[in-house]
């Protein structure tokens, strides 16, 4: 066993930490001196039909759109079921045939993807009549000039991003930014999960909304099956992570961990949302991997309650944006908390299933992937 291993994470988390506080207080700073402001949506539908003046909304639903993503293991079904309720979906996967996953992408994949890229959307614009391309990319897939000559077509680009909390910048090679900070100004409207990267985005030129992820009800819904689990988290194994869960289990709590890392390895999307079902409590981690102080919301944020789970997860304030805490999901501070926390709710059952209740409704209400794609559409001014 390397004797200096916790050494070195804490010394990698240490410079993690120093990173983003340089790079959030430069930005901080930029913006203050420029005297910008963060455009409200009013304003960015202004700028939008400043940008596209024939633009004419049309019914949900007949809209043609170009998406740009690959399915890792999520944006299958989630993006393309709530893009299809507005149209016609023509699927670019960037990863496909690229070498994305060898050496071969740095040496000419890219390159090649973002000429295929291109040569795509100018089809669909002539032979589709195209209404919008919707991406979920970064520098790391596309040049800034592939992106600007996208935005020459005349047709609005959106693009997604949902940690920029760490990888607005990211890492730099041959000059460019691997996150979305070369490319961002290039979109029509670019959004962003982090809410502190607002200013990042309009010190560099671009237009962005706030929007954190969503969850599809379509997949996303309560199972008939028997809650057999105490407290169940699906994701990666890092950083406190498997110390929670050893801690959780050593206290006695009936406890599993699935995903990448975890020795159970990770579920299938369906035996996933079953085990929400399965699990009396869902627990969330909401750090930056790498990171002490850094938090985002998750996709999980919204997963869990729409299908029916108790959700247990670290407070932070973006969190109190989404959802009525101690009400509809439960949150904790440190570990203490959390023990505490699942002792009571496996104790009161009656008021676990009531948090159970209200988060679902509230997810229902407020935090579909459909919900999420109409308000940017509308924003825009595709759809009526």
């Amino acid at each position: 066993m390397d004797p200096l291993k916790k050494y070195r994470r804490q010394f990698r988390t240490w410079r993690n930490d120093r990173r983003l506080q340089k790079e959030q207080s430069s930005y901080d700073d930029l913006f203050a001196a420029r005297g910008l402001a963060i455009p409200t949506e009013a304003e960015l539908h202004a700028a939008c039909r400043r940008l596209f003046p024939a633009l004419a909304p049309k019914p949900a639903g007949s809209l043609q759109i170009l998406a740009v993503y690959h399915d890792y293991n999520w944006e299958e079904t989630a993006l393309k079921p709530a893009l299809e309720k507005f149209g016609a979906v023509f699927h670019f996967d960037w990863f496909r045939g690229t070498g994305a996953a060898t050496g071969e992408w740095r040496r000419s994949g890219r390159r090649s993807m973002n000429r295929e890229l291109l040569a795509c959307a100018r089809t669909l614009k002539q032979t589709h009549n195209l209404d919008v391309i919707f991406a979920y990319l970064s520098g790391e897939q596309v040049t800034p000039a592939t992106m600007a000559a996208l935005a020459a077509l005349g047709v609005p680009t959106i693009n997604l991003a949902l940690n920029d909390k760490e990888n607005f910048v990211g890492k730099i090679r041959g000059g460019q930014a691997m996150g979305v900070r070369d490319i961002c100004r290039h979109f029509s409207l670019c959004w962003t999960s982090t809410e502190d990267a607002l200013k990042k985005y309009v010190v560099e030129g671009a237009r962005p909304v706030y929007l954190p992820e969503g969850a599809n009800p379509e997949l996303h819904r309560p199972r008939e099956v028997a809650r057999t689990i105490d407290v169940s988290f699906v994701g990666q194994c890092y950083g406190n992570r498997p110390e929670i869960v050893a801690r959780l289990e050593a206290a006695g709590v009936n406890v599993v961990a699935y995903g990448p890392g975890w020795p159970s390895g990770p579920l299938t999307t369906e035996a996933m949302v079953s085990l929400y079902s399965q699990s009396r409590i869902n627990l969330g981690f909401a750090g930056v991997h790498g990171c002490t102080d850094a938090f985002c919301l998750k996709g999980r944020d919204f997963e869990i309650p729409m299908s029916g789970g108790l959700y247990l997860t670290e407070h932070h304030p973006e969190l109190e944006k989404a959802y009525e805490t101690g009400r509809e999901i439960m949150t904790y501070r440190d570990f203490d908390d959390l023990l505490a926390k699942i002792r009571r709710l496996l104790d009161n059952p009656e008021e676990a299933e009531a948090i159970r209740r209200r988060g679902r409704e509230r997810a229902l209400r407020d935090h579909s992937w459909e919900g999420r794609f109409r308000k940017i559409f509308r924003i825009i001014g595709l759809i009526e």
